[in-house]
């Protein structure tokens, strides 16, 4: 659970079937050169769009597979699970972000023996790829508890480059990300097969760590949703989050708020499913409660509460559907304090409770600004105009 403490709150909504964008709780955001803040994302239009590979190159007994180390037994099954923890986003409905990763057909997931897969300090090394590496060395994993961490370079604006990646065609355009698992020997991992072997005693799961991270290759932030994937802390070792995998529900270890979140980034046109819309302000049940809250800046006077988290609940089910993370709103460039949320892409029909909470516990407003499963310190870049 997320420890709040209680405070005195109320909300303003409004249902509807807005197609207004959402400023959920789990999507990253670039501040373009001008304007208000836009979300991160590839400029996906279909599958095709995907482009991800994997380097061969392992950190010896880094990674517990039942088929030992360093062998090609190994790789294939490493492999394996690259392919299905990107088939977990792939299954989600409503979503242009879904590339077949059928074994045996044309996947958009190659292999690389290059040792240096990783390293972007160079900016003709952005190739506009995602690169997951197991044997690249950050000064990242020097602090506790980092485990993996995703890196990402965005544009500020149109036409903006960076190396060999193409000019960006809009503001908040994702060119080039890179997932780093930690190879200092200090932790360890197993694939799902070998978690419960003796061998892999405190090792973490490899898939649900790389599912989290393949979570920011697509531009969504960490929930504080306990049972969501992109919660910001790692599983214990020799556990698993959320369900198995299977052929029919390749996507089970997701949450309801990531597959909102994945909608909300890569609409499908064609879905007539997920097209509510709930908004509105978070006010403290006692306005004159404003008066202590000192503002941002005397620009950006605060008219709302910032810093909570509103959750949408199934009335029916209790099942959680999605969060966002309320607070403000922007017009013209004009960031302001006001209390606004929205969260998109719902089922309807449906009844929804909607509550707000503070976001002070595990998984606190700061958390935003990680990029990994249990990662402290983000590296994240932006690539300016040209």
């Amino acid at each position: 659970m997320i420890r709040a403490i209680a405070r005195c709150m109320a909300i303003l909504l409004a249902l509807g079937v807005s197609e207004i964008p959402a400023h959920s709780y789990i999507i990253e955001t670039t501040v373009p050169s001008s304007g208000c803040p836009v979300p991160n994302h590839w400029p996906m239009t279909g599958p095709s769009s995907i482009r991800l590979r994997w380097s061969t190159s392992i950190a010896p007994n880094t990674i517990i597979t039942t088929a030992g180390y360093a062998t090609s037994q190994q790789l294939a099954e490493i492999g394996a699970v690259v392919q299905q923890s990107l088939g977990a986003w792939a299954g989600v409905t409503g979503t242009l972000a879904n590339p077949s990763v059928t074994p045996g057909a044309v996947a958009p997931i190659v292999e690389t023996a290059d040792t240096n897969a990783c390293t972007n300090d160079a900016e003709s090394n952005v190739d506009a790829l995602n690169t997951i590496c197991f044997n690249q060395s950050s000064t990242a994993f020097t602090n506790d508890g980092v485990l993996a961490f995703t890196r990402v370079i965005t544009a500020n604006a149109p036409g903006a480059s960076i190396g060999s990646a193409p000019p960006a065609l809009f503001a908040g355009q994702i060119l080039d990300s890179d997932t780093l698992f930690n190879n200092t020997g200090e932790v360890t991992f197993a694939t799902p097969s070998a978690l419960s072997t003796t061998a892999a005693a405190g090792a973490y799961d490899l898939e649900s760590l790389l599912t989290h991270e393949l979570g920011h290759f697509f531009g969504l932030d960490h929930s504080a949703i306990r049972r969501a994937i992109l919660y910001p802390f790692a599983p214990p070792p020799g556990t698993f989050i959320g369900q198995q995998p299977t052929a029919n529900a390749p996507d089970a270890m997701l949450s309801d708020d990531d597959r909102t979140g994945l909608r909300v980034l890569y609409p499908d046109p064609a879905d007539t499913v997920h097209t509510g819309t709930i908004s509105g302000r978070v006010l403290p049940a006692n306005p004159f409660a404003l008066a202590a809250i000192p503002p941002a800046s005397p620009q950006q006077p605060v008219s709302g509460i910032f810093g909570t988290q509103v959750v949408a609940e199934d009335a029916d089910t209790g099942n959680i559907i999605a969060a966002t993370m309320g607070g403000w709103s922007c017009t013209s460039s004009q960031v302001q304090f006001d209390g606004s949320y929205q969260i998109s892409r719902l089922p309807v029909p449906a009844n929804y409770k909607v509550y707000a909470e503070p976001l002070d516990g595990l998984a606190t407003a700061a958390d935003r600004r990680r990029a990994g499963a249990d990662v402290r310190g983000d590296r994240r870049c932006v690539a300016r105009e040209l």
